[in-house]
């Protein structure tokens, strides 16, 4: 009954998208109008719209024609007009809601219209990219619809200087990645100056890929930290007696499903009898799980993850001498981020690079409590749906699914699955063999580095052979079932080999720099792409390749060959380029256009349907299939041996497949069990994170109010009476007998903290005096004290001392709330087995940390502007400073900046030239090295960031 009244009445989304596609057709009407205006005076539009803004018109009033506006600058910067459904995905970022538009539907052209509406009150638009890479091309390439229009766009990339970020902010439209923006909003609540702070706001953000960033990547908080102490030879030695002890399994368990490792009874015991024998146990202490030697059991912990659960090439790579994390979602590479509490350290020392000391949190901050700041939150992608009810739980954002420009006509064929991972293998090969056979573009999706990788070494090898002639023996001859039975064995066939190796690109992290020009050429006729993962690529595969990047990549020869290219050489080279792409296109096309090729399927529904969206962009014909085995991950682990038996109980041949829709069916109930279980880990991080938020919320805006402040001296009276109150409240409490009062305790803390000398024992003596008196007479002490000090100061200097002790004090408290709250995280689920509930535990016990934080912040700031002493003399005669500039290299971590003056001590390094490194001083060779290229030194950086920065 249900499916009959969605037929005849229409899906809720359909019904939707539908009221949105009407209001096109006003849009559309206007689009004479304004066709009919000069640049001029289309640029001039925007002012117009401003003024009505100001005037009191709502953004919904002026949307029709804004978005006609956008549609004709448009046409006119790009030649590209926006189609109707793209304007209708446009309304939806608008509302604040999910546009899910499959791939090739021109999602970047989507955010133009709602981008420019909104920039148009001056607060500011954030549009959110998955990469640097795609930061900087969308604010290139749809920044100059927007400068057409009057318009400012900046970007936001690493390695900016804090100037150039407060610019990019200051932008109408600012483009960048979700931890640029994160990071940013984190560092700005640890600055000291209101001037110093980039962001100013969260009006607007779209979100491209939005799956990705606020689904896959939400389970990762950001976090700013600070080094602590080194103990790389804990992680060393921890890491040799794990290795030792996992190769009996039975020391441990592993659970791949929960992604847990975890020693057994018999390895606990043998660990603590290695760790004994050692000496590596704290000092009066018999066991391992002694109070004292937790961190020890901690760090055991880790190395065994580290051993057990995270694979190289898959979970991470070696570049540069450092362990570099792969995102499992998107296979690239995570430079600069690092597994917290001791992990990172872990995989250091199993992997034997150098080991860098763990990091303390300073200011942390989940990417859903980021993205929730925001007054209104908007994405776009081409797999959402499945996730529509977290989005909608999470961000109150709703999934509508807009409809192609042209029919989809793609075939997706059912998944073919195999006994082991070498017969599948050997079906992957002879499909693409056959597709490059054919001039069938071919792309084939892995899931990590790891089997990328290994498949590319098989086709290297790969033999393809063609059956020229087959002849039946003669002892067959006249005995056809004989012959039946043996297959080829009962003829002689004579091969002819068409092809050794089978030529393909390949794209993962390694080939990170490259993608956008892998992915380009992907749809030539016969080209074979083996991508890691292709969420958020940005660059569309499009049959007989892609005009804009093959014109980028003349540019970039002729600019490497030193040929400057004239307007009319590139036009020329376009017309050519077309040319050939629409004959190279109509060979594809005959081909039966772009075959998709899954090697596996992945945890996530989303990545296996961004796989498949990849075929059959705009009308195109495609084709997408899956080739599974009984040893993938996936199905390993949820019905792995099951399936295997079911095989050979049914007599499945070696090399055969089977295939059915219930197959279909259960992959994907095994995908869903995992989307569970990972959406219930981001649901309980969020849950315990918004306890912290509601601190972090308090803390950042008391730390904004001290920095906007000039005079805090109201708020430091406060402090001081709140003070005194807690100490006469805790020595003489206020329904106890005289006799019950501890003088001795209040006078101690009355030295110390208010630094007065007053006879409280002659106060106490005194008959009838009560509690309040005994505080009046404090609070008329310190305030006295406060006034002396104020007079002994100066107004100027006190105000500016008060104001900097209480931004390091908040900061201080704050740093180590976060480490408590941190510890309190780790053990707190033990309180289920005595029938609480965590969370509820979890609140209560912040909330009770959070009033230690604010009661210790009151008194460390009391006491040390009431204690601290104050020298008065003069200054000592100023002689320029020598500038001193440190540069620690890589490998041997030394300054080779005292190497330098070492060898030259003649060349001054002073704070007036700031010399910089001698160029003969670098290696040889060195010099010559372009300034974009990685630094010779192994660092991983770039030669300007590294040892190119000092010359």
């Amino acid at each position: 009954m249900l499916g009959f009244a969605k037929k005849l009445f229409g899906s809720s989304n359909d019904r939707k998208v539908k009221d949105f596609l009407v209001r096109v057709e006003k849009i559309t009407a206007l689009e004479p109008k304004f066709a009919g205006l000069s640049d001029d005076e289309l640029r001039m539009m925007t002012q117009t719209f401003r003024d009505r803004l100001a005037g009191g018109e709502t953004p919904d009033k002026i949307l029709n024609e804004a978005f006609a506006v956008a549609r004709e600058a448009s046409k006119r910067v790009l030649g590209q007009r926006q189609y109707d459904v793209q304007l209708a995905g446009g309304m939806i970022l608008n509302e604040g809601g999910i546009a899910e538009m499959r791939t090739g539907e021109g999602k970047t052209l989507v955010a133009v219209a709602p981008v420019y509406l909104n920039a148009l009150s001056g607060e500011g638009v954030h549009v959110i990219t998955v990469n640097d890479y795609l930061a900087r091309r969308d604010a290139d390439w749809m920044g100059r619809v927007y400068r057409f229009l009057g318009l400012e766009v900046g970007v936001i990339v690493n390695g900016l200087s804090s100037g150039q970020r407060q610019a990019a902010y200051a932008a109408d439209i600012t483009y960048g990645t979700n931890n640029e923006f994160g990071f940013d909003y984190l560092r700005d609540n640890l600055v000291y100056n209101r001037d110093e702070m980039v962001q100013r706001g969260h009006n607007f953000a779209i979100v491209d890929e939005v799956d990705s960033i606020l689904i896959d990547e939400a389970r990762t908080p950001l976090i700013i930290s600070g080094p602590t102490e080194d103990r790389s030879d804990l992680y060393k030695i921890l890491d040799g007696i794990v290795k030792e002890l996992i190769v009996d399994k039975t020391t441990y368990d592993l659970d791949e499903k929960q992604k847990q490792a975890l020693l057994t009874e018999e390895g606990s015991e043998k660990i603590e009898q290695i760790l004994e024998d050692g000496g590596h146990f704290a000092e009066d202490t018999t066991g391992l799980y002694d109070a004292a030697n937790i961190s020890l059991v901690h760090h055991v912990n880790q190395a065994l993850r580290a051993n057990t659960l995270y694979t190289k090439d898959k979970d991470y790579i070696i570049k540069g001498g450092e362990i570099v994390l792969i995102d499992e979602f998107t296979g690239r590479m995570m430079t600069g981020r690092r597994l917290s509490e001791g992990l990172h350290q872990a995989i250091e020392a199993k992997e034997g690079v150098q080991i860098m000391p763990e990091n303390q949190t300073l200011a942390s901050v989940t990417i859903q409590n980021y993205f929730r700041l925001y007054s209104k939150l908007s994405g776009m992608t081409g797999t959402a749906a499945t996730e529509a009810q977290e989005f909608g739980d999470i961000y109150k954002m709703e999934v509508l699914e807009v409809p192609t420009n042209r029919p989809v006509q793609r075939i997706d064929y059912d998944d073919e699955v195999y006994r082991t991972e070498r017969e599948k293998n050997i079906a992957i090969a002879k499909q693409i063999a056959d597709c490059r056979d054919r001039g069938q573009p071919i792309l084939v999706g892995t899931v990590s580095i790891e089997k990328s990788e290994t498949l590319s070494r098989m086709l290297d090898e790969y033999e393809h052979k063609v059956e020229v002639s087959r002849t039946l023996k003669p002892e067959f001859v006249g005995k056809p079932k004989e012959a039946e039975k043996l297959g080829d064995a009962a003829y002689d066939i004579v091969w002819e080999t068409k092809f050794k190796g089978i030529p393909h690109s390949v794209l993962n992290a390694r080939q990170h720099e490259q993608e956008a020009f892998i992915v380009a050429d992907a749809g030539l006729p016969g080209a074979v792409t083996i991508a890691t993962n292709m969420a958020g690529r940005g660059t569309d595969i499009q049959l007989g390749g892609n005009l804009e990047m093959r014109l980028e990549k003349f540019r970039l020869d002729q600019r490497n060959l030193g040929i400057p290219v004239t307007p009319e050489e590139e036009k020329a080279e376009e017309a050519r380029l077309k040319a050939d792409i629409a004959v190279q296109k109509q060979i594809a096309l005959e081909a039966g256009g772009l075959f998709v090729l899954g090697t596996e399927r992945h945890e996530s529904r989303r990545i296996d349907n961004q796989l498949r969206g990849r075929t059959g962009r705009q009308g195109d014909p495609g084709t997408s299939k899956f080739f599974l085995c009984c040893e993938d991950d996936l199905l390993r682990i949820f019905a792995g041996d099951r399936l295997d038996s079911i095989m050979r109980s049914f007599g499945v041949a070696e090399g055969e497949a089977i295939s059915h829709p219930w197959l279909n069916r259960a992959v994907e109930t095994a995908q869903k069990r995992v989307e569970t279980r990972n959406y219930d880990i981001r649901k309980n991080l969020l849950k315990y994170d918004d306890v912290v938020n509601d601190q972090r919320k308090a803390v950042f805006e008391q730390r904004q109010e001290f920095m906007d402040s000039d005079d805090l001296s109201e708020l430091v009276g406060e402090f001081r009476r709140d003070v005194v109150t807690d100490l006469v409240d805790r020595f003489m409490p206020p329904k106890a007998y005289a006799e019950q009062w501890d003088i001795d305790g209040l006078d101690e803390k009355v030295r110390s903290t208010l630094g007065l000398e007053l006879p409280l024992h002659d106060w106490a003596a005194e008959e009838g005096v009560s509690n309040e008196e005994v505080e009046e007479r404090l609070q008329a002490a310190a305030d006295a004290r406060a006034t002396e000090r104020l007079e002994l100061i100066g107004e100027g200097q006190t105000r500016g001392l008060e104001k900097q002790f209480l931004m390091q004090q908040i900061d201080m408290s704050w740093r180590e709330h976060l480490v408590h709250l941190d510890h309190l995280r780790g053990v707190i689920g033990l309180r289920g087995y005595g029938q609480r509930d965590p969370l509820n535990e979890y609140k209560t016990e912040a909330f009770s940390l959070f009033e230690a934080l604010l009661h210790d912040l009151r008194h460390n700031v009391t006491r040390w502007l009431m204690t601290v002493e104050f020298r008065f003399q003069p200054p000592p005669e100023m002689e320029m400073p020598v500038f001193q500039e440190i540069h620690l290299n890589p490998g041997t971590g030394e300054n080779e900046m005292l190497n330098a003056r070492a060898q030259n001590p003649e060349q001054q390094f002073t704070g007036d030239d700031r010399s910089r490194f001698p160029v003969e001083l670098l290696p040889e060779g060195w010099e010559r090295t372009s300034r974009n290229s990685d630094c010779p030194c192994g660092s991983g950086r770039k030669f300007k960031h590294c040892h190119g920065s000092l010359v």
